[in-house]
């Protein structure tokens, strides 16, 4: 205890720092600060879009399932599909950190304090006005801000899910924050599992220990018995599904080696089930799901793993359940749009981190990316250093292979994203 709480208490202060720093410059004009009147009025709130963010275009799986679900009836809000979709008047603002991902890798070379700031400045972002253009290296101030917040990263909702709050409540800004784990733990209470439960997460989320203790938690709260959990932390899995040329393997092979750690893990575990849920906790996962499953069947024609593994699985994607609470959020705070109201957006907006080629000192590898020893080297409370910028996402900005995933499992997005 004497080791952690010295660390804790470094992450405070820094995000301490980053908190004073927004509210030093409330017109929302420098680095990591935004425009703090942009809520003065309730009603214009309303009409204001929503914010999603993830380390990369994993989260663009959490935006198929807002754009798409119909699970509520929007005229009396009572569970139940209406053929209408739930967030049909709603807008959405995306964000992919993806100059910084893989989030959960950070974890790993302890550097979870400059993870916990880059995810307050991922809020920061989807609250100000602030972005640089595809062309120029001038900053504009023309993106909206936003009512709602969806940490649409596993490692992020690890990690930042409380910081964030802390962070909006002490600005006093009326904006809602909901994460995806505690969706993916009632996941797995709604799948009615019979048989053993798999985590399939980055190294970070699995670091945390945070879906073994929501699981459990959640279970455990609705009077079920909580089977052996087994998870299975992946440095390597989200990168190919981005298509960063640091990993040159296909899915597939990826895929397979992260379900044969899971299983080793559930083996020595000393189930009396076989592993029969499967929870994708990171959010680009199910743009790889029938790869996974592929992994699966094939460890099943292994004599060591035939017992272990039900013939059919069930896979728990906690998109889905991190939209519903959103609607519920919404609707409790009397931020939902109602049909027939606008949103001051027309169409949606989406933007990618990419590298600052032009700042001094900052270190690139021979793809254009950040060096991988210079991103996980960087400490965190240089508010006035900015080695990468936001930028418009367009299809053209996506990996080759992820754009194939994306345009053929998220063709709600895509189409957006091609609008």
């Amino acid at each position: 205890m004497k080791f952690l709480l010295p660390w804790l208490l470094v992450c405070a202060v820094h995000a301490a720092d980053l908190i004073e720093h927004a509210k030093a410059h409330p017109d929302g004009k420098a680095a990591f600060s935004f425009d703090a009147t942009a809520w003065s009025d309730v009603e214009a709130t309303r009409h204001l879009p929503i914010g999603v963010f993830d380390s990369g275009i994993g989260g663009l799986t959490v935006l198929e399932a807002l754009l798409t679900l119909d699970a509520f009836h929007n005229d009396t809000l009572q569970p139940g599909a209406d053929g209408a979709a739930d967030f049909a008047q709603e807008r959405f603002i995306y964000f992919g950190d993806q100059a910084n991902m893989p989030y959960g890798n950070y974890s790993a070379v302890n550097r979870t304090d400059y993870l916990r700031e880059l995810i307050v400045k991922d809020t920061i972002f989807l609250l100000g006005k602030r972005f640089w253009p595809a062309k120029g290296n001038v900053p504009s101030f023309t993106k909206p801000p936003v009512k709602a917040i969806v940490i649409a990263c596993n490692t992020a909702t690890a990690y930042g899910l409380e910081g964030i709050r802390k962070a909006v409540a002490a600005w006093k800004i009326p904006v809602i924050v909901v994460g995806v784990v505690e969706a993916g733990a009632r996941g797995v209470l709604e799948s009615k599992t019979t048989g053993g439960i798999g985590v399939l997460a980055t190294v970070g989320t699995c670091a945390s220990g945070v879906y073994p203790r929501t699981i459990t938690q959640t279970l455990g709260l609705a009077g079920q018995s909580v089977p052996v959990i087994a998870q299975q932390g992946s440095a390597t899995l989200a990168g190919a599904i981005e298509g960063d040329a640091a990993f040159p393997e296909s899915v597939s092979a990826y895929a397979l080696k992260e379900a044969r750690a899971l299983m080793e893990a559930y083996r020595d575990a000393k189930p009396t089930k076989p592993l029969q849920t499967i929870v994708l906790g990171c959010t680009h996962y199910p743009l790889a799901k029938d790869e996974i499953d592929t992994a699966f069947d094939s460890l099943r024609q292994e004599p060591a793993f035939r017992d272990l593994i039900a013939e059919q699985r069930l896979f728990v994607n906690p998109a889905e359940a991190t939209a519903k609470e959103l609607f519920r959020e919404l609707a409790k705070a009397k931020l939902r749009l109602k049909p027939g109201e606008h949103c001051i957006l027309e169409h949606g907006q989406f933007y990618l981190s990419v590298p600052r080629v032009d700042e001094v000192g900052i270190q690139l590898s021979a793809d254009g990316n950040l060096d991988r020893d210079y991103k996980y080297s960087r400490s965190p409370g240089q508010f006035d250093y900015e080695d990468t910028k936001n930028v418009p996402l367009s299809p053209a900005l996506i990996p080759a292979n992820s754009a194939k995933l994306v345009r053929e499992r998220l063709p709600t997005v895509w189409q957006s994203l091609s609008h």
